[in-house]
């Protein structure tokens, strides 16, 4: 019986947490983070290979150290391309897995199948999920949290019996999810609590024997000494890749106390969010100014909860072992030791919430010792909240459609958000809306005078209205602000090609690219550059390094081997691109060249007439059609097709043929 509910449980499971997130499956990639993780990135969209492999673990582009995450957006990618419903569909499939093997594991160790039900369904159906789940760059956590849950459930496997094969697989699974993402070196932390609580691996208080209460716990530290080696190793990695990628965080180093007061608020804030997650924004600006009443009623509360959790531990080992584990694995990004400018992001809450989760699962039944009256009131309470709980997250899940959803959301439900604002920015460029779009980069330096993203973005606007020189002096600025800054290298790039200042172009190109070697937009701007400088198989090496799914770079290629006479690469490449855009209207424009170089005049004809289908207004097409018309007649009837060339735009040309004796 007991099995069939277990089935029953994780069944539901499943279906609740595709309900509560199924609409994720229609939103677009984001801004932020997507193109540098997937979209734009060369490495994950060239497939399984050497390289890309090679690129995999020893990267620092993106600021981080987790080579299996990149591994599995490269699947992704040859699954699914840039569709980006199956990138999300993916990272839903990761949460319910990590889901299912929490509720395995604490069902496994505590024998009360309910309560480790309804803390599985607490922590998968909860709104603050959705970051981590609903952002396809954030893969990282769904990952991270598979392995790591993967390693819990092993690891109860090990503690029954002590046999050396489950302990190495334990440590190949916590390997893998320190390689997804480095946040859970407090692992090795959470095995010490739960061998406390549930596994009792821990010699009782009441234990007479000194022998016993010295060489049980010497054992149990000494069995987490490989994984706390892990934690080390990939800590040093972590912080080495930090160093030197590139970083765009306008805060360097805050007075030790400001991160002290900040961490504090936040452990609360957090706290507060769990029990009332409303607000939620994907970044919450830092906030300088905390009162110091705040914080130290704040600090006085956490105090005082942890020593009545120590006092009660072993009346109550769950708390004990749910709050410790809240307080020790969101340390590590509590703001003690900080990489960026905001204070607090929901996804840090991923595995901390889970020790809260503990608390409330095994403390709400006790407080109805008559078990008729749990059933009658704390199943219906748990459907109940479970509900709730899915309609909040499947409306959040709404806000991230798109990048104006996202940021407006994050705009309206925090103050001074110069994030959403700077963001805002890039999305409203890319829908042409570029006064909006210099609106919010203005606001954004209103309010963070030192972010380089925002000087970044009002250049690139600045740049589409053609006011080039402020484009430039915005560019220099948020270079000066971050001298490793790529994207800033690249756009000035792009400016002085459009002044004709190629060299300086091209310095930048090269700067960008050495400073992220996976962007693939520098890449096809040097290679533009190299073509206007004659540099042709200088540009092809560049093309070479092509977005497998840019029709753009595909037709920019065949362009260069058209102008080497290699005709056939030429038609190669603008088959790709056609195959990729089957609407673009100058890939078959020049394909219709190519084939018309090599003869094939009937092929060439076809396609200038489906370039004139798709762009009625297409005059080079209609030219070149005529033309094409006036070959093919030459070379077979004369000129008996030459009137219709003639009627089709070429006159001047049917009179020249005649001119030269070329017909009759």
């Amino acid at each position: 019986m007991k099995r069939k509910y277990t089935y029953l449980i994780v069944l539901f499971l499943i279906v609740a947490s595709c309900a509560a997130f199924g609409r994720i499956a229609f939103n677009e990639f984001i801004i932020l983070d997507d193109g540098s993780h997937i979209t734009k990135n060369i490495y994950i969209q060239s497939g399984f290979n050497l390289e890309s492999i090679k690129w995999a673990f020893t990267s620092v582009d993106t600021a981080h150290w987790h080579p299996l995450t990149f591994l599995s957006h490269t699947l992704d990618w040859s699954l699914f391309g840039p569709n980006a419903t199956g990138h999300h569909l993916v990272s839903l499939l990761l949460h319910i897995g990590a889901v299912i093997f929490l509720f395995l594991f604490l069902n496994k160790t505590t024998n009360n199948i309910w309560s480790s039900a309804f803390c599985a369904a607490l922590f998968a159906l909860h709104p603050l999920r959705v970051e981590s789940v609903a952002w396809a760059a954030n893969r990282k956590d769904v990952l991270s949290m598979f392995f790591g849950m993967a390693t819990l459930y092993t690891y109860a496997f090990y503690a029954e019996s002590n046999r050396l094969p489950r302990y190495f697989l334990c440590l190949i699974l916590f390997a893998f999810s320190l390689m997804s993402k480095p946040i859970i070196v407090t692992l090795p932390f959470v095995l010490l609590l739960l061998d406390y609580w549930p596994l009792r691996r821990w010699p009782e208080v009441t234990d007479r024997s000194t022998n016993n209460r010295l060489k049980m716990p010497a054992k149990l530290i000494w069995e987490k000494v490989p994984f706390i080696g892990l934690t080390i190793a990939i800590s040093i990695v972590a912080f080495w890749t930090q160093n030197k990628a590139e970083l765009v965080a306008s805060i360097d180093s805050l007075p030790l106390i400001t991160r002290v007061a900040n961490a504090i608020d936040s452990y609360v804030a957090y706290l507060g969010k769990i029990f009332w997650p409303v607000n939620l924004a994907i970044y919450y600006p830092y906030n300088f100014h905390l009162p110091l009443w705040r914080i130290l009623i704040y600090a006085i509360c956490l105090i005082a909860l942890t020593f009545a959790v120590m006092a009660s531990v072993r009346k109550l080992p769950f708390l004990f072992t749910g709050w410790l584990w809240y307080l020790g694995t969101l340390f590590p990004v509590i703001g003690i030791v900080q990489v960026a400018d905001y204070s607090r992001t929901d996804r840090y809450t991923y595995l901390p919430s889970i020790g809260i989760a503990i608390m409330l699962s095994w403390t709400l039944p006790l407080l109805f010792p008559d078990k008729k009256m749990r059933k009658k009131i704390l199943f219906p309470a748990a459907l109940t909240i479970m509900t709730i709980l899915m309609v909040v997250t499947w409306k959040q899940c709404g806000y991230w459609k798109n990048d104006i959803e996202l940021f407006n959301h994050a705009l309206h439900v925090t103050k001074d958000n110069y994030f959403a604002h700077s963001y805002l920015a890039q999305a409203s460029a890319k829908d042409g809306k570029i006064a909006e779009a210099i609106d919010h980069c203005n606001n954004t330096i209103r309010l963070n005078p030192y972010y380089p993203i925002a000087c970044l973005n009002r250049g690139i606007a600045y740049a589409q209205l053609g006011l080039y020189q402020r484009a430039l002096n915005d560019f220099n600025h948020a270079i000066s602000l971050n001298p490793h800054f790529s994207d800033a290298f690249n756009s000035r790039g792009l400016v002085y090609v459009k002044l004709g200042r190629h060299q300086q172009a091209l310095h930048d190109f090269n700067r960008a690219i050495s400073l992220n070697p996976s962007e693939s937009d520098a890449y096809l701007n040097r290679a533009t550059v190299y073509v206007k400088l004659g540099q042709y198989q200088k540009a092809i090496n560049d093309y070479n390094r092509i977005n497998p799914v840019d029709a753009d770079a595909f037709m920019n290629r065949g362009t260069v081997f058209y102008k080497l006479g290699r005709y056939q690469q030429a038609i190669t490449d603008y088959n790709h691109a056609i195959r990729l855009q089957p609407g673009h209207a100058d890939a078959y424009n020049n394909r219709g060249l190519a084939y018309g170089r090599t003869g094939h005049y009937q092929q060439a004809i076809d396609d200038f007439d489906e370039a004139i289908r798709l762009k009625p207004n297409f005059a080079d097409a209609y030219n070149n059609r005529a033309y094409a018309h006036f070959l093919q007649s030459n070379k077979s009837t004369g000129c008996l097709d030459a009137q219709k060339a003639c009627s089709l735009g070429m006159c001047k040309l049917f009179k020249f043929a005649k001119s030269k004796k070329l017909c009759r």
